[in-house]
């Protein structure tokens, strides 16, 4: 035994299904109920994005499968492996794949999962930073990259970032600010602001401002790009305040999935709207912007938009970040 767990046990926070309503309490699971995989790590850490708040309470109906260990982003270091491409004592990082979903995943202290969804964790990142930026920083940075594809230089005008001060928005706004672009972050929580300027954002705008319906088809050309992340109205409005040839990169959802939107920004201003899927990236995709997030992510702020938890509060902050309580990013200590 070791701290009162039998070697070759770990602790996990294991969710599980009754009448419809899911429960999440932190246990001990023994190693050889991990799923197949050809390498076994060590998870140091692990955070909390949105989809994890829909795993652990249970809302979607992501899961299909229980007892089921939710989580999925992981920073960790290799213990066994069976592929070529990695061995003991390698650090990697896992984000934006089903694991966590349809796969157990990193809200434990161990876990077994398939080489290909793993990337070298790079030079000039630690694994708790590797976790601040999680599936957050990695979509932002995916987007910002398509939009910079797309035509959009530091120069061109006013960047917005939408949802500014969840986890992809804050990140956005950071990696946006550290690269020239001249930042507009659109949020509902004023308590936001100063945190939001930290990062970098020149302007603020009040979401309100964005969720109602616009009373004609174009409105008077703005901004230069933008990242979306909350969809719905808000997107359908940014839609028509976007200047000519631009374009929105569009990652989430949290402003709903329905849109009531014209063609006229399409067809009279050639606005380009981008949709971001970042699990069906390639590995050198996926490798690419990983060593593109050590060289451009201004890791000095990371501390002002992370909060460290440990995992028997990560149930608590699930419910939080379903009602847009949190702000940042959330990081699950594992290490201790």
């Amino acid at each position: 035994m070791h701290g009162g767990i039998a070697m070759g046990d770990f602790q996990a926070l294991v969710i599980d299904e009754r009448d419809g309503k899911c429960t999440a309490s932190v246990r001990r699971v023994p190693e050889r109920d991990l799923p197949l995989g050809d390498v076994t790590v060590s998870v140091k850490y692990s955070s909390l994005n949105y989809k994890d708040g829909m795993v652990i309470t249970g809302a979607g109906g992501l899961v299909r499968r229980f007892p089921h260990i939710s989580g999925g982003d992981m920073a960790a270091v290799v213990e066994s492996s069976t592929s070529p491409l990695y061995k003991p004592g390698d650090e990697v990082v896992l984000v934006s794949s089903r694991v966590g979903e349809r796969y157990w995943g990193g809200h434990a202290q161990r876990a077994r999962v398939p080489a290909e969804l793993l990337v070298p964790l790079p030079a000039g990142l630690g694994l708790k930073q590797a976790m601040a930026i999680g599936t957050a920083g990695f979509t932002a940075m995916l987007c910002i990259g398509d939009l910079e594809r797309h035509g959009l230089k530091p120069g061109n005008g006013e960047v917005l970032v939408t949802g500014a001060a969840g986890g992809v928005g804050s990140t956005a706004v950071a990696i946006l600010a550290k690269l020239g672009y001249d930042v507009a972050a659109s949020t509902g929580r004023s308590d936001t602001h100063e945190y939001l300027k930290l990062l970098g954002a020149r302007t603020l705008i009040d979401r309100r401002t964005l969720e109602a319906p616009p009373d004609r088809p174009l409105l008077e050309e703005r901004w230069a790009g933008c990242v979306d992340s909350v969809g719905g109205q808000t997107l359908a409005t940014v839609l028509a305040m976007m200047k000519y040839g631009t374009s929105v990169s569009a990652c989430g959802l949290a402003g709903g999935n329905d849109m009531r939107v014209s063609v006229f920004p399409f067809i009279l201003r050639s606005v380009n709207l981008l949709g971001m899927d970042t699990i069906s990236r390639s590995l050198p995709e996926k490798r690419a912007a990983w060593r593109r997030m050590a060289r451009d992510f201004p890791l000095e702020k990371l501390d002002a938009m992370t909060t460290i938890v440990r995992l028997d509060q990560v149930p608590d902050w699930a419910e939080k970040i379903l009602k847009g309580q949190v702000r940042g990013r959330i990081v699950v200590d594992l290490a201790g």
